[in-house]
């Protein structure tokens, strides 16, 4: 008899601690999942270029690109290199974070196709306006400024722009052609893609002789070289 209840109370303790074991593997996968559910994907590991290539140049060097105190900060000068991730994107959430130097002029572009036929991602990718609004050394249109859908949807009025030199933060929203630019917690622009007045201001304004701009549903994403510093760190993806 008393063999029988040390032996029962031994598999209740395996029984138990079975129980625990499976609770906690539950609870720690349900917390795996949980972050995992949230889909963000870092496209810059602020110490590296991996991921990311030139515009049409494979897997060839990246010129005039570097990493410096944990962002991508593109060089300056007279050369010029737009560089585009490794992967496609379709419908997503892309936030990032950007300054620019005195005068400097940038962008983000999204639904970039890569071929020989174009000359650069904004033959076909729409643009996230990067530039210093207050000295750009020339006159900009609404269009042209910070936060803008260049060269088709301006920023509101609610735009809060942080001066030059300090970080501003970013996100575009694209999802079955709903399209939202955000800077600095304020939705700045909204419009549908493909609709009958995004199709109006793109035959009426600078993209009318580009026949392709806007139109793919998927492609990589971009970082404009205009020829100016401007830095980028935490950029990340959610795939929606």
């Amino acid at each position: 008899m008393k063999k029988l209840v040390v032996l029962s109370a031994a598999v209740g303790c395996i029984a138990l601690s079975a129980a625990f074991s499976q609770a906690t593997v539950r609870e720690d996968s349900g917390t795996h999942h949980q972050a995992a559910a949230k889909g963000w994907v870092n496209l810059f590991d602020g110490k590296t270029l991996n991921g990311w290539h030139g515009f049409n140049k494979g897997m060839q060097p990246i010129a005039n690109w570097e990493i410096k105190d944990g962002a991508l900060v593109c060089g300056g000068g007279a050369s010029s290199e737009d560089i585009v991730t490794d992967k496609k994107y379709g419908n997503f959430e892309l936030e990032w974070e950007w300054k620019v130097d005195k005068g400097s002029n940038s962008g983000v572009m999204y639904h970039v196709v890569e071929d020989k036929k174009y000359h650069g991602p904004s033959e076909t990718g729409p643009e996230y306006q990067i530039i210093d609004d207050v000295t750009y050394p020339q006159k900009l249109n609404d269009w042209q400024q910070a936060g803008a859908d260049y060269a088709m949807h301006p920023a509101g009025a609610n735009k809060k722009l942080k001066p030059v030199g300090e970080w501003n933060k970013s996100r575009i929203i694209f999802n079955k052609g709903h399209v939202e630019h955000w800077l600095n917690g304020e939705k700045i622009v909204a419009f549908t893609a493909w609709d009958a007045d995004w199709t109006q201001k793109k035959g009426a304004g600078k993209w009318k002789d580009y026949p392709d701009y806007g139109n793919a549903k998927t492609g990589v994403i971009a970082l404009q070289d205009h020829g100016n510093k401007t830095y980028y760190k935490n950029i990340r993806i959610k795939a929606l």
